[in-house]
């Protein structure tokens, strides 16, 4: 080795020791003739010293010495004088008085300080990403990711798990997505794909008799992204056999317990909370509900039944809900604030936005107040728990609609107000999600999940007779209004899953192309199974704190899907596409 220690464990049990460092310079301070340079690598810093009086040549060296050059030091371990010690470092009572440098690398001036406080643009960064990762709070976030898996890895085996690896190149699959798509050189004009998830190939495991297996895996979606969501992510991935909802969830439950212990000296306690998906969403307007705030949606409609606002009383002849919530300090809005927020509904669907700014003694403000009776008033704020300096938000609209906007609203409202989460985290299990959604685009029923999730057992006549009202088996956990996780039992019966092929608009031929194989396998022998995902980068940017999964991620693509590291996508040559049988149009 270069080195004998790292630069973050030094002590005073070193002291005297004659010690070699390798490292970067992070900062260099000229102090009347005594050069301090702060030595950082992985590990930590360490402070050296140039003393011109004892070592004049290498105190000269040192002036020429700039951020960011690569150097290995040789000298001994000495206390820091009496008043200079720095408790905030493993290593702020020892320094060590440098007697040979060797410069192993310059360095340019980097295009950003490497400092974990900044606020360089996230572009700049990416495209420096080799200079990013050398903050500090960049290497906690990879560290904490690895910390998770190596957890993983230790739960998993510790419960008869085996790891197994699944192709990525694979065959195109309707998962939810687009496929990324990779052409077949020994095979022109057909493609494999990238896996959207490791789904089929797991279950063919369950039907191999593996009985449990993991896999911590790659997986790729060609579709816009977000904070939460990148073109490739990384899932702890999980199947089981001759197991139900409890048998999964526990094993995840105990799994959690072992990161939060151990990434956080964190105690939690199992079994985690569960919540229906009507209940999600009548209560909290999302199915992944953030459960550390105390703004509970409210069902309205009983109250404006017989009203003289037509809007309500026609919106509630249509079929439609009317509900709302009220915000402590919301009452300080101005007005110009409520069009704001009125205009967010609408992104969400919403036609519009009622509101009620609560004064002294039941009294309220509202553009509407003229039309209600006081009787109504109060039992509005009755309802809602409202009082002085609150508001109420309230929506009339179908069902769905109203949901989705008073959740997205509710997130919008704690974000404005700072509203202070009454938990650091609040775990959840959200069940008895609809087996169907309809796709008003294509007329037509799609998987809220996925097609191969199981029906509960008393929904399977409704697969054919009435798909809208069909349960699914599927679970997913919340962890601080984050989808982190999801799963399901799933369907291990070929005529379910035909049933369920025929009920998405698959016909048998579409069925066999794509899934023949798996349709056969369920022939053989297929034992009840199921399973469920982790996401691995938003578990570790959940449970940091931190908003974007770029965070957490080495090296990952911007926004608009580019790695300016490596300025990828880009093009290729006219030759490999030949090799490819393709050619590209302008």
């Amino acid at each position: 080795m270069l080195r004998t220690h790292t630069c973050g464990e030094l002590n005073k049990k070193n002291l005297n020791d004659t010690v070699t460092l390798c490292g970067w310079i992070d900062t260099r301070r000229d102090h009347g003739g005594l050069i301090f340079i702060d030595l950082r690598d992985r590990y930590g810093v360490t402070q050296l010293v140039f003393n011109p009086e004892t070592h004049k040549a290498l105190h000269a060296e040192a002036e020429k010495l700039r951020s960011e050059f690569v150097i290995r030091v040789t000298g001994k371990v000495s206390p820091r004088p009496e008043g200079t010690i720095n408790k905030k470092l493993a290593t702020g009572e020892i320094e060590v008085h440098v007697e040979q440098l060797d410069i192993l690398n310059k360095s340019p001036v980097p295009p950003f300080e490497i400092l974990d406080d900044s606020d360089v643009s996230e572009e700049l960064r990416l495209k420096y990403r080799y200079l990013d990762l050398r903050r500090r709070t960049m290497k906690k976030n990879l560290e904490t990711r690895y910390r998770i898996t190596k957890v993983a890895r230790d739960h998993f085996d510790a419960n008869h798990f085996l790891e197994v690896e699944t192709p990525f190149l694979t065959k195109s699959t309707p998962e939810g997505a687009r496929d990324f798509l990779v052409p077949a050189r020994l095979s022109p004009g057909e493609f494999y794909a990238l896996p959207q998830s490791p789904q089929l190939f797991k279950q063919i495991l369950m039907i191999s008799g593996m009985d449990r297996y993991y896999q911590i895996v790659r997986c790729f979606r060609d579709e816009d992204l977000r904070a939460d969501r990148q073109l490739e992510h990384t899932q702890i991935d999980v199947e089981m056999s001759f197991v139900e909802e409890n048998d999964v969830m526990g094993v995840v439950e105990g799994f959690l317990i072992k990161v939060f212990d151990t990434i956080l000296n964190q105690k939690i306690s199992a079994p985690f909370r569960r919540m229906s998906y009507d209940e999600a969403m009548n209560s909290y307007g999302s199915d992944k509900p953030d459960l550390r705030y105390d703004l509970h949606l409210e069902d309205l409609g009983e109250i404006f039944k017989a009203s003289s606002f037509k809007v309500f009383t026609q919106a509630l002849d249509a079929g439609s809900v009317i509900k709302g919530f009220s915000v402590p300090g919301a009452g300080k809005f101005s007005r110009k604030d409520f069009d704001d927020l009125t205009n967010f509904v609408k992104d969400f669907g919403a036609q519009g936005l009622v509101w009620f700014k609560v004064g002294d003694n039941g009294s309220v403000e509202s553009p509407i107040k003229k039309f209600l009776s006081d009787t109504e008033v109060k039992q509005l704020l009755e309802k809602t728990k409202a009082t002085s300096g609150d508001a109420i938000f309230m929506i009339a609209a179908p069902w769905l609609v109203t949901c989705r906007a008073l959740g997205a609203l509710r997130l919008e409202l704690v974000r404005r107000l700072q509203i202070t989460p009454k938990n650091q985290f609040e775990l959840l299990w959200v069940v008895d999600f609809p087996l169907f959604e309809w796709n008003e685009d294509e007329k037509r029923y799609q998987a809220c999940h996925h097609p191969f999730t199981s029906p509960r057992k008393e929904d399977l006549d409704l697969i054919e007779s009435n798909p809208a009202e069909a349960k699914a088996r599927a679970y997913d956990l919340v962890l601080n209004g984050t989808e982190i996780g999801g799963g399901s039992i799933r369907i291990y019966q070929e005529q379910v899953q035909e049933k369920m092929f025929a009920a998405l608009g698959i016909s048998k031929e579409e069925a066999k192309s794509r899934f023949g194989f798996l349709l056969e396998a369920l022939q053989f022998g297929a034992p009840p199974h199921g399973g469920i995902a982790l996401g691995l980068d938003r578990l570790t940017a959940v449970i940091l704190g931190l908003e974007s999964i770029r965070e957490v991620i080495a090296f990952p693509k911007t926004q608009k899907g580019i790695c300016p590291l490596v300025n990828a996508p880009s093009g290729v040559s006219a030759q490999q596409l030949k090799e490819l049988n393709l050619s590209v149009r302008a």
